[in-house]
């Protein structure tokens, strides 16, 4: 797959991880459509975009027929719109691991079930899900979010076995703690729950790290464009690991 020229379509567009590779993928000379449910933070990102939230079917074909109007069929999907949510299992409710499954597994299946009709009329693509170590180990306070990055990783693996003769490579990269806003509210969620610094609830997340830092953005980014490109055509079904040795 050549990038430039391409449509991508990246998911969770507006900030952090989608809006970095976004900005990336569009310096490589993809045609990128960014897909977000807020409209201000993707206006800002300086790129053709389309409001939809993934947990809505019907939303989701609606924005991704306007983007297919716009820049042509749709040669690879980011699908990076997710949410995360702390809670002991003992006190969470059926609600809330509705909520985990919604948008970081059933977002996933929405937006590749929309796209995949383009790559096999084309004979080949991308879909790539920005998943998680969550998807591969657990955590604590976290058995909706886990369960459902897990569901990410075993869709991305059966879906890579049964789109493995038409060209369309199925991958998920599963970054450790990632630098993003969303790590800050899980930061000030500790804060809040324990009494502790910033600092200090900042090095407790780190410290499953070997390296003892945060996953970087740009990282994320860099593993999307090789995941997309000619040399990475054969690479599938595979979870791509950004733990710094954690996994």
């Amino acid at each position: 797959m050549m990038l430039k020229g391409a449509h991508v379509i990246v998911t969770g567009g507006g900030t952090g991880v989608g809006a970095d590779t976004a900005r990336t993928l569009a310096e490589a000379g993809a045609r990128v459509t960014n897909m977000g449910r807020r409209k201000a933070p993707l206006a800002a990102q300086g790129l053709p975009y389309q409001t939809c939230d993934v947990t809505d079917a019907d939303a989701v074909d609606a924005a991704f027929s306007r983007a297919r109007a716009d820049q042509g069929p749709v040669s690879a999907v980011i699908a990076n719109a997710g949410a995360a949510r702390s809670v002991p299992f003992a006190k969470m409710t059926a609600e809330d691991l509705t909520a985990m499954t919604d948008v970081n597994l059933t977002g996933v299946f929405n937006v590749w079930k929309a796209a995949l009709p383009d790559m096999k009329a084309a004979g080949g693509g991308r879909l790539i899900a920005i998943a998680s170590t969550a998807g591969l180990k657990g955590y604590p306070y976290a058995s909706g979010y886990c369960a459902a990055k897990h569901g990410v990783v075993g869709l991305t693996r059966a879906l890579a076995l049964e789109l493995a003769g038409l060209s369309v490579t199925v991958n998920a990269i599963c970054p450790g703690f990632i630098e993003t806003p969303m790590l800050d509210r899980s930061i000030a969620n500790i804060v809040e729950k324990t009494g502790m610094s910033a600092d200090d609830a900042a090095k407790s997340l780190t410290k499953g790290n070997p390296q003892r830092r945060f996953i970087q953005t740009d990282e994320v980014a860099g593993a999307v464009i090789w995941l997309c490109s000619e040399a990475a055509r054969s690479v599938n079904g595979h979870t791509l690991n950004l733990s710094g040795g954690e996994i």
